[in-house]
């Protein structure tokens, strides 16, 4: 049988020679001994890529691309394709953590001087699969047609319209319409499935060719090939398989941990991974209050921001991503690593990177005069940083570098965390000083803090039969399905159709679209009320929460009723019956920060708010208390049918980490006997 395997691959070889680009690339390419955590980042960044090649392949399995079913199918995957939603999770996770592995491998370039000579065209492919990988990621964007993705793409497109004479053709051209469109969304997904793919893989394939054929760095910057041994080995190198393949398990373990921690219990990362505004669809009426791209944009978007002029901004946005291709021939320091280099480097390093995270915040926030000022600062340090690099690395004193490698460990643990610690403060004490929020997280006041829980059952059934009977009336769940919600609160379907399903002629495994039709709607409100399956996660669970308790008396509005977190409210106190009607009365001045206005010589609350608080003026059939336990149980059966794998994602997440946990335990120690007579 062995006999026959080895005929099978030599005849293979024969013809395909697989063996000596296996000896070429791995068993017989030698990597420096002395590789420290950063050189985790090249392989991490293949695993990332493979993952988002595979779960991208099984996500247009079952994606519409147009734009009336886009958005419908994303929620079709999360909720009706099995295990969908670990495969929406893991490619929207995976994102962002390509971009973390990316930036922090282009760092380790900056530290190491990897981009030096001979090592410029590993650089040049380097950042060209940066660019790729940013018009992969933009593309990408815009296909779960969420409100964010369009006003986004709407944004970044429209600022081709700077360029002179062409300007608006080129805009036209890239939506493929006068407006962002179900065409839009087409093209974007064909470049996003096919095209760029195909481009980004072909050069990873000639940046992995360009470092193998000059070989890797290291973080001494020493060429292992000056000195081998009579086996023609260099003496400084080992095999990458079987050293550098166990050794990287244990970097792909602690990554698997971090990534599947994320996928499974913070999937959204604050609005960072996902954003909020995404769980609303597309809306080319509704423009949001602040819009801003994704996380992984932001640095080069504060620097369009910080310039006033439009052609001008798109200029420096063109260029901040454009001057890092010539930093081979911008550094003119004969010493490769920052070990061996001056305090002049290390300063430059320090805030250039502080300054790059600034922008990435500020990114995010909607602008003040106070952020406009901080980010123009940090883009003249970012700009500063390479066109003056010439001068301030020729100027920078060096260090002896060593003829060998050293296994040293450089500045080690406690000098790192300093180092983290310098770049953390020079990034948040500026933040801090220019980052007053001008509103509220819910409109004139703070919200009130609740937290849901998926496991409890009994309130989850009571915030249904809540929302059945006051709600769906008017609002929609168009997303869910009967069966799987009688199925997931523990209700018998046969007494779920009985009492939660007022329609005689649904099924039970129908969609839950049985809301006020759009001409009667049209007649009361002038609109159809909006669908409510994802609003949970559009406005967050206590934004809801203190929106149904705040409903106030207000002749002038049609309804007669207002509500203090969303003023000028257009609709009827549905749950009126429960809470009765509440009036506005004197009360206490909010602070920022969440608390109460004090007069500073008596200490008592000041009373000037002409709404500060809220007095029920006719009682309902609750109490205060038993409302407010009503309004929790019903903002916890929305979170769910916002998110109704929820329960099931933590409890699969549990085992994974375990697993994972084991797995590093088992890397750990095989790279210890692998590499225990390496020196």
């Amino acid at each position: 049988m062995i006999n026959m395997l080895v005929g099978l691959r030599d005849w293979v070889d024969a013809r395909l020679p697989i063996v000596r680009a296996w000896n070429t690339h791995m068993g017989q390419y030698y990597a420096p001994k002395n590789f420290n955590f950063w050189y985790f980042f090249g392989v991490l960044s293949l695993l990332v890529l493979v993952n988002q090649l595979l779960t991208g392949i099984w996500l247009t399995m079952s994606y519409t691309p147009s734009q009336e079913g886009a958005f419908a199918s994303v929620e079709y995957i999360m909720r009706d394709v099995d295990y969908g939603w670990i495969l929406r999770y893991m490619h929207s996770t995976g994102a962002s953590a390509f971009f973390v592995v990316i930036y922090l491998h282009m760092f380790r370039a900056l530290l190491y001087g990897s981009y030096q000579k001979p090592r410029e065209l590993i650089w040049i492919f380097g950042m060209l699969i940066f660019v790729v990988l940013m018009a992969e990621a933009f593309v990408g964007y815009v296909l779960p047609w969420g409100q964010m993705s369009y006003w986004g793409a709407q944004v970044i497109i429209s600022l081709f319209g700077a360029i002179p004479v062409v300007g608006d053709d080129l805009v036209t051209w890239i939506r493929g319409d006068f407006l962002i469109s179900g065409v839009t969304l087409n093209r974007f997904f064909a470049l996003h499935v096919v095209a760029l793919p195909i481009v980004l893989l072909a050069l990873v394939v000639l940046h992995l060719l360009a470092l193998h054929e000059v070989g890797s760095n290291n973080p001494d910057g020493v060429d292992i090939k000056k000195h081998k041994g009579k086996d023609g080995v260099p003496l400084d190198g080992v095999a990458f398989h079987p050293y550098y393949t166990v050794h990287d398990l244990q970097a792909i373990a602690v990554f698997l941990f971090v990534f599947c921690g994320i996928i499974f219990f913070l999937p959204e990362m604050g609005g960072y991974f996902l954003e909020h505004a995404n769980f609303e669809e597309a809306n080319s009426l509704k423009t949001p209050a602040h819009i801003a791209p994704v996380w992984y944009f932001t640095p080069f978007y504060s620097v369009l921001r910080a310039v006033p002029d439009k052609f001008w901004g798109f200029i420096a946005f063109a260029a901040s991503v454009a001057v890092p291709f010539m930093l081979p021939w911008l550094d003119r320091s004969r010493v490769k690593s920052w070990r061996y280099r001056g305090n002049i480097t290390k300063v430059m390093l320090v805030v250039f990177v502080a300054s790059f995270l600034i922008l990435g915040v500020l990114g995010v926030k909607a602008p003040t005069p106070e952020r406009t000022f901080l980010a123009q600062v940090c883009s003249i340090i970012y700009f500063g940083f390479f066109l003056f690099m010439p001068i301030w690395t020729s100027l920078d004193k060096t260090k002896p570098v060593p003829e060998r490698v050293t296994m040293d460990g450089g500045i080690g643990v406690w000098g790192s965390l300093a180092g983290l610690a310098l770049i953390l403060a020079l990034t948040i004490l500026p933040l801090k000083a220019v980052g007053a929020e001008s509103e509220y997280d819910c409109g004139s006041m703070p919200c009130d803090e609740i937290s849901v829980n998926p496991h409890d059952k009994a309130s989850l059934q009571n915030g249904a039969q809540t929302y059945m009977n006051y709600c769906m009336g008017c609002h929609s769940l168009q997303y869910a399905r009967y069966n799987r919600v009688a199925q997931d609160l523990g209700i018998p379907e046969d007494l779920f159709q009985a009492n939660l399903m007022f329609d005689p002629d649904i099924r039970i495994g129908s969609l839950m679209e049985n809301a006020m039709d759009g001409h009667t709607a049209k007649v009361w409100f002038g609109a159809t009320p909006p669908d409510l399956t994802l609003v949970s996660r559009a406005r967050q669970p206590e934004w809801l929460y203190t929106y149904l308790r705040t409903f106030y008396k207000d002749p002038t509005r049609p309804y007669g009723v207002n509500n203090k977190v969303f003023k000028d409210v257009g609709m009827p106190h549905a749950l009126l019956e429960l809470q009765g009607l509440q009036e506005c009365a004197m009360g206490p001045v909010k602070a920022h920060n969440g608390g109460v206005k004090r007069d500073p010589l008596t200490g008592e609350d000041i009373l000037e708010e002409p709404c500060g608080k809220l007095a029920i003026s006719e009682a309902g059939k609750m109490s205060p208390e038993e409302y407010d336990v009503a309004m929790y149980d019903l903002v916890n059966f929305m979170a769910y049918m916002a998110e109704p794998m929820k329960s099931d994602r933590q409890r699969i997440g549990t085992f994974v980490l375990l697993f994972i946990s084991l797995f590093f335990v088992f890397a750990w120690l095989l790279n210890r006997e692998y590499w225990k007579d390496v020196h």
